[in-house]
């Protein structure tokens, strides 16, 4: 038998229909904004472009969960010079669009939730 605090963690886990639903739509949204960037040469750019804008105009900190510490990765970004794919969160382990600045040490930097979401609808657009 368990306790009740064991019991009710174990209800937390417990995923509902809702949740279901929703974890199915983003994990749809994401195999599609992988697929588009792999098969799309010029929506890859066009979204590029708009991360690019993005990161001039708000800053790599209102775009990007981290910042790179390397001021080489720094310089890329504001330069334009990085590379988009869709790869699993490094915390959260779920799909997301992630930005790697050129240079000698490649680190893939999670791209906000917010701007993947609006980044996604406007390809799928």
């Amino acid at each position: 038998m368990r306790s009740p605090e064991a019991y009710e963690a174990l209800r937390e886990k417990v995923k509902g229909p809702e949740d279901l639903e929703r974890e199915m739509g983003r994990n749809e949204q994401m195999a599609e904004l992988r697929f588009t960037l792999e098969t799309e040469p010029e929506a890859h750019e066009m979204l590029k472009n708009a991360i690019e804008t993005d990161i001039r105009e708000k800053g790599a900190e209102a775009v990007l969960e981290t910042i790179p510490s390397d001021p080489d990765a720094q310089k890329a970004l504001r330069e334009g010079r990085f590379m988009l794919h869709v790869s699993s969160h490094p915390v959260t382990h779920l799909d997301q669009l992630m930005v790697m600045p050129e240079g000698a040490v490649q680190e893939s930097l999670p791209v906000k939730p917010s701007f993947t979401e609006t980044y996604a609808v406007h390809l799928a657009a």
